[in-house]
Parts: structure tokens; C-alpha cells; sequence
């Protein structure tokens, strides 16, 4: 065994090493830990010095030759409690963290998402919002990412999220397998174009453009989603059709 989860408590890769080979071997020499380790002597020595240090090995002396042995189990789960407590105090900061974030944060936010993972991480996010509103919605996703679109869907229903999609006019025959919480009214011809889609959720705008190279610029702005929010409701009330 290697014990590379070590590195939890802040252990250097050799310091694991030599660990592990004086925990393997039991009452170990420099020559046994040498052999087990390949290391050179003269960092054995200076990694032994640190692991002592820290309480995880100890040593005894019979006829001035040094043996070295692994402290009881108790003091790596003294360790481990220490790093528990350390993130502990941690997670207390997060609210703080998040109050500095969200004064400092500017009024107009752009980001700018490039290929699948990109376009995963949108989706990912209006999960976080009870209503999705989309304009000019061709359900693309379930084409070009099928895996990924029936357990997101399951997802998306799981947790309440509705969709209001104002779908392209070509797609009035498409087959929808599952329109649980899904509201669906299409657009005339004349707003056909190029496979680009307009999400609105919270106060986030996405433009996507499912096309040779996935692209989406997202704006966060309440004002601008507000406005967008407005076309939406004129175009669902006044132009779509069921």
C-alpha cells in the first residue's frame, strides 16, 4: 500500500514513501527504508527529521543505532481532525466570501462559453432558476448532446425547473418525448435563421449558437433581462402560436 490519500495532511510525496515503508516493514533501519524506497540516504534522513517532527514516526536507540518506527494510528486520526476543523472554519468564512463578492461584483457581467462543456456549463446554471425562458428554441441539445439531455431533463424536472420556449417555426412537428413542465409556442417563418437561441433565466441573457463551433455570450444584467423577459412575454402573447 502507497497511501497517497496522505497528501490530505500535507505530506510530500517522499515523506509518503518513507511512511509507507516503515509502516510496511515495522522496526525499520536507514538501509531497510533505503531498499524500499530507492531514495538516497541523505533525504531519508532530512524526511525522517520532518515525519518525526510531526509526530508520525518515532525512534529508539540500542547501541547507539537508530530504528525507526510509525506512531500509533490515533495520531493520524488527530491529524485528520485537525484538517476537520481547519475546514470547518473555512465554510464559516463562505458567507462572508460571498457578501464581498456579491458588492463587489460589477452591474453588467460578461462571460463567454465555447464548445460542449461550455455549452453544458449554461444549462447547468439555469438549473438554479424555477423559469427558463428561451427564444427561438430548436431543441438542439437533445441532437448534439443525446447522451447528456435525458438525465439533465430528469434533472431539470427533479428540481421544479420550467421551460417557456418560443420554438422556431420549422420545429412545430417535432416530437418532444417528455414535456413535463414544458411550455412550447412557435414563432412565424420570418423569424427562421441561423440555429441561434436566446436563453433568459434570473437576470441572465445567453445567446447560443449551435452551429460548426458551439458559442454562447452570456450578459447578467437585471435591467437587460427585464427588457428581454418583456419581448419575450409581447412575442408569447401577441405573435406565437400553439
Amino acid at each position: 500500500m502507497k497511501f497517497q490519500e496522505l497528501k490530505v495532511l500535507g505530506l510530500t510525496n517522499g515523506e509518503i514513501k518513507v511512511y509507507s515503508a516503515i509502516l510496511n516493514i515495522g522496526i525499520s533501519t536507514i538501509n531497510n527504508i533505503h531498499e524500499k524506497t530507492g531514495l538516497e540516504r541523505r533525504a531519508i534522513y532530512d524526511i525522517i527529521n520532518k515525519l518525526i517532527e510531526k509526530g508520525l514516526i518515532t525512534y529508539t536507540v540500542e547501541k547507539g543505532k537508530r530504528t525507526y518506527q510509525c506512531a500509533p494510528p490515533n495520531k493520524l486520526k488527530q491529524e485528520i481532525n485537525k484538517k476537520k476543523i481547519e475546514i470547518k472554519k473555512f465554510e464559516d468564512l463562505i458567507p462572508g466570501i460571498e457578501d464581498i463578492y456579491k458588492t463587489s461584483k460589477p452591474k453588467i457581467n460578461l462571460e463567454v462559453f465555447r464548445g460542449k462543456e461550455g455549452i453544458k456549463a449554461v444549462f447547468e446554471e439555469m438549473l438554479n432558476y424555477k423559469n427558463n425562458f428561451f427564444i427561438g428554441g430548436g431543441y438542439y441539445i437533445m441532437d448534439l448532446l443525446p447522451h447528456y439531455w435525458p438525465q439533465y431533463n430528469k434533472r431539470r424536472i427533479k428540481s421544479g425547473v420550467k421551460w417557456h420556449s418560443l420554438g422556431r417555426y420549422e420545429t412545430r412537428q417535432r416530437k418532444i418525448p417528455e414535456k413535463k413542465l414544458l411550455e412550447i409556442r412557435y414563432l412565424p417563418k420570418e423569424f427562421s435563421g441561423s440555429p441561434s437561441v436566446i436563453f433568459i433565466f434570473g437576470n441572465k441573457i445567453v445567446n447560443v449558437l449551435w452551429g460548426e463551433e458551439w458559442f454562447a455570450f452570456m450578459i447578467e444584467s437585471k435591467e437587460i433581462a427585464e427588457n428581454y423577459k418583456k419581448y419575450f412575454k409581447y412575442l408569447w402573447d401577441k405573435i406565437a402560436k400553439k
